[in-house]
């Protein structure tokens, strides 16, 4: 996909839409040594903190993609069109653990061009990310205890704040000036 550097300002999306409703995956690792794995994810957070662009994933311990997380210094998040929803979907119901689950899929995993993870080839939006920040979810603090029903397993989301070093995106995500 042909795919244009932007700075975070040009970036024009619906976050509802992008986070709930458009196909993303999370890589962590290392592209040079192939030592990566992707997750798709449907939780996340985009918008300025410390006066940095950041976007916020959530990862549970029990996810293979926590191991890379916890070990790298960076990571993706890669939107793609509608035609690869059958991808994402596989390398959120496979484990990495289990399977090179990326070659099953359609996808292409490429260099980045700021951080050790890789990007994809067919996203239509790239954030490389660096970490700059953690936290552990901690239940004593829920406001609201339905919140809990999303751990029936107690397997609390390790949060990952990351700020955007490199964005490159689809005409569709870049505002017209």
């Amino acid at each position: 996909m042909n795919l244009k550097p932007i700075d975070f300002s040009e970036l024009v999306i619906n976050p509802q839409d992008l986070i709930d409703r458009q196909a993303l995956v999370l890589t962590s690792g290392d592209f040079a040594t192939h030592a990566f794995n992707a997750m798709t994810i449907s939780w996340g957070l985009i918008g300025v903190l410390w006066n940095r662009p950041c976007f916020m994933v959530a990862v549970r311990p029990t996810r293979y993609t926590y191991t890379f997380m916890e070990s790298s210094p960076d990571f993706t998040v890669c939107a793609f069109p509608s035609a690869y929803a059958r991808d994402v979907a596989y390398l959120g119901s496979h484990s990495g653990r289990d399977e090179d689950k990326i070659a099953k899929t359609h996808l292409t995993p490429i260099a980045s061009t700021q951080v050790h993870a890789p990007c994809y080839a067919e996203a239509e939006l790239v954030l490389e990310c660096c970490k700059i920040y953690w936290s552990d979810l901690d239940p004593k603090h829920f406001l609201d205890a339905s919140i809990e029903n999303n751990y029936p397993r107690k397997d609390y989301h390790r949060l990952y704040l990351g700020e955007i070093v490199a964005l490159r995106a689809a005409e569709r995500f870049i505002q017209n000036k």
